[in-house]
């Protein structure tokens, strides 16, 4: 993991591989952001001019190299773009600076150290700045063979450390902003890695282990429901999803106590290890990428560690419904009904909706400790994407006011999201003539209907609300911003903050 810290150096003795500046696109060319002063009086003043000689704009993301004057210890100047220049008086936004450092922290792989001299005017920017570089430094190298020492990107290694300059070691606030960005990067990271891992190494067994590790390590209980437990309990939807892999599923319960809290959190995340569709076989071209159905339980478990790592004043538990979902002569058929945890009976007309019967069980799970809101996570469906795109997660739920928390809390830490509704009309698609309630309804709102489907697993009073990250889990695209390829760590920080917001008194 890249090392973070504060530093009162100036830009020209301090030793290390680059500085990142910041710059901004001004309505006349480039505009030098604060933080570079030392950099720009180097240059005469003239180091707009020379940016914008290099083609630089000032546009998001956009990166310029060029190299550090004389008389300073670093060789070269990052120069990355921040976007449109504030408005005057106004700050740099911290999202903008999240990602500006994203990009600035993967560009500078194979570098040991980088001083990022970005606007820096109070705690909250040190920590979107030391998040964004720790997100933006991330990579996944585990089954790449780049020789003994394992190196990233090509056999080079991750940025090292990141030292932020104009920031304040003694300050009580940015010390805590700092070690919060290390924290919640950290199992942020931790996530996808996961995510990221292939389904033969990561099978629910294997996923539950890495929980168990975790909760020893940070004081969370942990208990973990195996085939036998499972079958005993009655949780038919996590039994049926799994019936037909030679890996059993499990539900992990993660829990996270405070002796000063006062409101309790539950998180259930979808942790389908690999989705084949089962009976109801995907098509060719939509399963290689179906490790990353397990993003909603590794976005519940990285939140809860996360949480216990920051000593949140509020209980959280963690449900993950971890299963296969397989074709074979014991699987679930089109036709079979489920007698599931809550009593109620589902009818599973298609097997690749397998995503809400693991989380019906683990929604009702939760609802029996009676907690003060449920969120549940989950890669739930295609239709999502439509909708929103590859970049947004959608926000349902039975409290208007909650799903707009969520929506803000969302929005605040830098992950789009965007409330959806839940039409009582789509209910009734899901009617079944056999069961209580079937796993399909209308093709036209799936993800509503998806939402409203979980809605009936969720206890009689208590909060709740779905996020479908199905767009923003897994980037098949290419980096941006601090967003790597592959596994994203989707909504680890939304679920961090409305923990935050909890235990402040700030969330109901």
């Amino acid at each position: 993991m890249t090392a973070l810290t504060l530093s009162t150096a100036a830009a020209p003795g301090l030793r290390a591989d680059a500085i990142v500046i910041g710059v901004a696109k001004g309505a006349k060319g480039p505009v030098v952001a604060p933080g570079a002063e030392a950099v720009d009086k180097a240059y005469d003043g003239k180091l707009a001019g020379v940016l914008e000689t290099l083609g630089a704009s000032g546009a998001e993301g956009e990166l310029t190299k060029l190299p550090a004057p004389s008389g300073f210890k670093a060789p070269l100047v990052l120069a990355v773009g921040l976007g449109a220049l504030p408005e005057k008086d106004a700050d740099y936004d911290t999202e903008a600076l999240r990602k500006a450092a994203g990009v600035a922290a993967r560009a500078l792989t194979g570098t040991k150290k980088a001083a990022f001299a970005l606007p820096l005017t109070d705690a909250a920017d040190a920590g979107a700045i030391g998040e964004g570089a720790l997100l933006g430094a991330y990579s996944f190298d585990a089954y790449k063979d780049n020789g003994k020492d394992a190196k990233a990107k090509n056999g080079k290694a991750p940025l090292a450390e990141v030292a932020l300059l104009g920031g304040k070691p003694r300050d009580k606030a940015y010390k805590a902003a700092i070690e919060r960005a290390a924290a919640v990067s950290e199992e942020l990271n931790r996530a996808r890695d996961l995510i990221n891992t292939p389904p033969n190494d990561l099978n629910p067994e294997a996923f539950a282990a890495v929980a168990q590790a975790a909760a020893k390590e940070h004081g969370i209980k942990v208990q973990v429901l195996d085939v036998k437990a499972l079958e005993k309990g009655g949780y038919g939807g996590i039994l049926g999803v799994g019936a037909g892999s030679a890996a059993g599923p499990r539900l992990v319960k993660l829990s996270y106590t405070s002796s000063k809290a006062k409101k309790h959190l539950a998180f259930v995340g979808k942790g389908i290890t690999y989705d084949s569709g089962g009976i109801s076989l995907k098509p060719a071209g939509h399963n290689e990428t179906m490790k990353c159905d397990m993003s909603g339980a590794a976005t519940v478990f990285a939140a809860v560690v996360a949480a216990a790592r920051l000593g949140l004043e509020v209980n959280v538990t963690g449900w993950l419904a971890l299963a296969e979902n397989m074709p074979s002569g014991s699987a679930t058929r089109p036709g079979d009904v489920l007698r599931m945890y809550s009593g109620k009976t589902v009818e599973v007309l298609n097997t690749d909706a397998e995503g809400r019967l693991v989380l019906a069980d683990a929604l009702w799970a939760a609802s029996q400790e009676k907690p003060d809101a449920i969120v549940d996570v989950a890669t739930l469906t295609g239709a999502m994407v439509l909708a929103l795109g590859n970049r947004t997660f959608g926000i349902m739920g039975n409290d208007d006011a909650f799903r707009s928390a969520v929506h803000e809390a969302a929005e605040e830490v830098g992950e789009p999201a965007w409330p959806m509704p839940l039409p009582e009309h789509l209910r009734k698609g899901m009617d079944s003539p056999t069961a209580d309630i079937a796993n399909m309804g209308e093709r036209m709102g799936g993800g509503l209907v998806a939402g409203l489907f979980l809605r009936e697993f969720v206890g009689e009073g208590i909060t709740w609300a779905h996020l479908d990250i199905a767009g923003p889990a897994f980037n098949e695209g290419g980096p941006f911003g601090y967003t790597p390829k592959g596994g994203t760590g989707s909504a680890v920080r939304t679920l961090v903050r409305l923990a935050e917001l909890t235990a402040a008194g700030d969330l109901g």
